[in-house]
């Protein structure tokens, strides 16, 4: 089993920046990819940004150029900086992580980090 635990969020004022950091523990053979997801009341849940295979990153239109992924493989974290946040970047933010052995076959999840972006 895998654990993700979040920390970082809060709340901040447009224009503002925070950090978000997900550590994962427990029976981690490999990570394919880790990331964060968001999900604002009333909407979907989306992704935000990840990395793939410790290389790729992948970014929301939304977010792009604003965020920064950035992962230490070797404690299995990702970290999430947050610049020039907006009123619409309010959400519950969660951490993903894909794990196994010799596929990506297992999905985890954090149990959520509320970020509240208001003046």
């Amino acid at each position: 089993q895998v654990q993700l635990v979040e920390s970082g969020g809060g709340l901040v004022e447009p224009g503002g920046s925070l950090t978000l950091s997900c550590a994962a523990s427990g029976s981690i053979f490999r990570t394919w990819s880790m990331g964060w997801y968001r999900q604002a009341p009333g909407k979907q849940r989306e992704l935000v940004a990840n990395i793939v295979n410790h290389g790729s990153r992948n970014y929301a239109a939304s977010v792009k150029g604003r965020f920064t992924v950035s992962e230490d493989s070797a404690k299995n974290a990702v970290y999430l900086q947050m610049n020039n946040l907006k009123f619409e970047d309010s959400a519950v933010y969660y951490c993903r992580a894909v794990t196994g052995r010799a596929a990506p076959t297992n999905e985890y999840w954090g149990q959520g980090t509320q970020v509240t972006v208001s003046s």
